[in-house]
């Protein structure tokens, strides 16, 4: 069966694309929301209003904090939700028994016109037990979205977690590159992890379809595979350059460049490091360089790095200079990359200031090599002169986590709260449709995240309100907030009237979410050893959660 084209719907007067991927479809789902459907509509409960709840219970990779994301994905899904001939007469198939044509006639109206969507913003920092969406509608249509949602939410949020962890440990002055494309869980692991890599606070992809669906920036040179590709000088055989601002040639760049190798090699303070260098690297750098005179960026650990790499990028980057062009820097690949970034830098500055070239000991070193998170922590305590970092398996993979874990719980239908018991009370839910509020201290940090029942009052700037553990009867406190902010909003408000909330763009996403970072106290999002965030409730709604506990856990009898 072929997949679904990437279809648009207009709603409300404006254009909803359909999702990126065409094989997000209603039937991207589990078998048994098509059962559980049928078994609504059997009973006459298809249409009853239900309200559920999209939350997750812990953060992931040993952290206390998560970065919320997937929304639009899940807006393209809803606004496009509509079962096609092919796609019926399969459910009508696959079903256990016989359907009725009742039934089938039912899906074939279905759609996401009466559904209500709210959400946290993509991109926002959020925690255990906070709704990130609460979709409202008729039971069985909301039903039949919660296998897709989850499955565009929890990689999309678990990905762009692992992201800014890894921007939090390299620091806001380095650069951070994904290059798991090809060590990504296939095609659409590989395009969500571009974009969601993005949106935690990476600065640029090497996936050229991402680029272009995402507007992400691309960046990339070359393997060892061009590098080891050459035998030697002999076979360039288009030596000439012109000048970066075209006022003259270089007929023989090449001679150019093995003149300021000759000169390198003479410097007494880089005699003992640098001697012979491989001469078919030589010709590949050479070769690359008059491809992109202006990108010149070299990977210098084919041969080596100290005795070959380097000496052979400084005579091209000299010889590009001397035509008015910057040579970016040098990637490593292998190897100490504390020892060797620290000893290039050296080299860079060596050179700067024997030939007096002002900036050449600031020029670019970029680290690759199966990079993680704690590699990154590693290179940063040993000291390091590394400028940029290219990430892949460990990043895109999510090595230290397999899964989010989000869950997508049944809170209210027909106006009636409904609770879920656990003899583990993580996975007890909170019960009703609620109202979600940030609370900030005079420091500018959030402070702590409060659920009230949705027709409470809104805790207010300067009033002191009381913030409870849902479930811990000791846990509570007062907080006198400086700022409130709500978190859901409408995102797809049905036939409610209500004003949606515009999309944003990714870049805009991917600045909120930076944002959202530096608004955390330190000790929340460290590393090791992090302090857990505040989830509370209003203290009205802690007494119903427990009322409603009592009334629908069974009572025991001793014998």
């Amino acid at each position: 069966m072929e997949a679904k084209s990437n279809k648009a719907t207009r709603h409300a007067g404006r254009v909803v694309e359909g999702p990126t991927n065409p094989m997000v479809t209603p039937l991207l789902t589990d078998l048994y929301q098509f059962t559980m459907a049928y078994a609504y509509w059997k009973a006459g409960k298809h249409n009853e209003r239900a309200v559920f709840d999209l939350y997750f219970r812990k953060n992931p990779f040993g952290g206390e904090f998560t970065v919320f994301a997937g929304l639009e994905e899940c807006i393209k899904l809803i606004a496009n939700f509509k079962l096609t001939e092919e796609e019926i007469s399969f459910i009508d198939q696959s079903l256990p028994g016989s359907c009725e044509e009742g039934f089938l006639n039912y899906l074939r109206e279905i759609d996401c016109s009466d559904v209500e969507v709210y959400a946290i913003s993509e991109g926002t920092i959020v925690f255990p037990k906070v709704p990130l969406l609460r979709l409202e509608g008729p039971v069985a249509v909301v039903q039949l979205l919660e296998t897709p949602v989850l499955n565009l939410v929890n990689f999309a949020s678990l990905v762009a977690t692992n992201a800014a962890r890894h921007r939090l440990v390299a620091g806001k002055s380095k650069m951070l590159l994904e290059f798991g494309l090809r060590r990504a869980q296939g095609p659409d692991g590989a395009i969500g992890a571009s974009k969601y890599c993005y949106i935690g606070g990476f600065d640029a992809t090497s996936n050229v379809a991402a680029g272009r669906l995402f507007g992400i920036p691309l960046r990339g040179t070359h393997s060892h595979a061009f590098v080891s590709s050459f035998m030697g000088p002999d076979e360039i055989l288009e030596r000439s350059l012109c000048s970066s601002d075209g006022s003259s040639t270089c007929e023989d760049f090449v001679t150019l460049v093995q003149s300021w190798l000759s000169k390198i090699q003479s410097l007494k303070s880089l005699r003992s490091t640098f001697g012979e260098t491989n001469q078919s690297e030589l010709a590949a750098f050479i070769s690359y360089a008059l491809a992109f005179p202006n990108n010149f960026l070299a990977l210098v650990d084919t041969y080596d790095v100290m005795r070959s790499g380097i000496p052979n990028f400084c005579a091209v980057a000299l010889a590009l200079g001397d035509l008015g062009y910057k040579a970016v820097g040098i990637r490593l690949d292998s190897g100490d990359l504390a020892y060797l970034s620290s000893e290039a830098r050296k080299i860079f500055h060596t050179i700067e200031r024997e030939f007096e070239l002002p900036d050449f000991g600031k020029t670019g070193i970029t680290a690759s090599n199966d990079l993680n998170e704690e590699t990154l922590d590693g290179l940063k305590k040993q000291g390091h002169e590394v400028d940029c970092f290219g990430i892949g398996t460990y990043l895109v993979t999510c090595y230290a986590q397999a899964a989010l874990g989000c869950v997508f719980k049944l809170v209210e239908i027909n106006n009636q709260p409904r609770i879920k018991l656990s003899e583990d009370v993580s996975k007890v839910s909170i019960p009703c449709k609620k109202r979600c509020y940030r609370l900030y201290g005079k420091e500018g940090y959030s402070l702590v995240d409060i659920m009230t029942g949705e027709n409470e009052p809104c805790p207010k700037v300067g009033e002191r309100i009381l913030c409870r553990h849902p479930f811990s009867e000791s846990k509570r406190a007062y907080v006198v907030p400086k700022h409130v902010e709500e978190l859901l909003k409408c995102y797809w408000p049905g036939k409610s009237g209500k004003e949606r909330e515009e999309l944003p763009v990714l870049k805009d996403i991917r600045d909120h979410c930076i944002k959202q970072l530096e608004q955390m106290r330190p000790d929340h999002i460290r590393r090791l050893n992090p302090t857990p965030y505040k989830v509370s409730v209003s203290a009205k709604l802690y007494d119903f959660i427990h009322f409603l506990w009592l009334n629908e856990a069974p009572v025991g009898e001793l014998h």
